[in-house]
C-alpha cells in the first residue's frame, strides 16, 4: 500500500473537481487545471474527498503512478485555491532584473542581458530594484520550472555568495584562498 497514494485529497470550499474517465478537471477561484489519470489508477469524488485508487498494487509500475497521482491531483487543487509562488534573490554588484511584458530580462554580468520568455500560466513581478524576482502561478509543475530556468543562469557561487538564488536557499560560503 502506498502511504501517500491512499491519503485523501480534502477539497477545500470553493474548489470543484469533476472526474470524467481518466481525466481530472479542477476549478476553484484562481483558474481551472486538468489532467489525465495514468492506466491503472482511478480516482472518484467522495464527499470532500477524493480518493485515488489503484486498480493492481501488486504492479510495480501502477504502484509507482499511484502516489505521483494523488500527488500532482492535490497539487491541482491547493492551486487553483491558492496558488504557488517561488522568490528569487539577485546578488551581485550591477546584478539585476526586469520584468517587460512577457519577457524577463536579467543583467548578470554577461556581455549582453539574459533574456527569459515567460510561459503561458506563470506571473513574474520584479521588484523596482530589481533584487527580487517573484514568480507566482496556479500550475506547482510551471511555477517551479520558470524559477529554476532563472536560477540556471547564474546560481549563487559559493565564495562571494552573487549570482540567482532561492529566498529559502542556503549557500554554504567558502574561504578564499590565503598566502601563507
Amino acid at each position: 500500500m502506498s502511504k501517500i497514494g491512499k491519503t485523501p485529497v480534502a477539497i477545500p470550499a470553493g474548489v470543484t473537481v469533476k472526474i470524467d474517465g481518466p481525466a481530472v478537471n479542477v476549478e476553484g477561484k484562481l483558474g481551472k487545471l486538468s489532467y489525465t489519470l495514468p492506466n491503472g489508477i482511478a480516482a472518484e469524488v467522495k464527499g470532500s474527498e477524493v480518493i485515488v485508487s489503484c486498480d493492481n498494487p501488486a504492479n510495480r509500475k501502477t504502484h509507482g503512478f499511484w502516489g505521483l497521482a494523488r500527488t500532482l491531483v492535490n497539487n491541482m487543487v491547493v492551486g487553483v485555491s491558492k496558488g504557488y509562488e517561488k522568490k528569487l534573490l539577485i546578488e551581485g554588484v550591477g546584478f539585476k532584473a526586469a520584468v517587460s511584458g512577457d519577457t524577463v530580462s536579467l543583467s548578470l554580468g554577461f556581455a549582453e542581458p539574459k533574456v527569459y520568455k515567460i510561459p503561458e500560466g506563470a506571473k513574474v513581478a520584479a521588484t523596482p530594484d530589481g533584487l527580487t524576482v517573484t514568480v507566482s502561478g496556479i500550475d506547482k509543475q510551471i511555477v517551479g520550472r520558470v524559477a529554476a530556468d532563472l536560477r540556471s543562469y547564474y546560481p549563487a557561487e559559493p565564495y562571494k555568495g552573487k549570482g540567482v538564488r532561492y529566498a529559502d536557499e542556503k549557500i554554504r560560503r567558502k574561504e578564499g584562498k590565503t598566502v601563507a
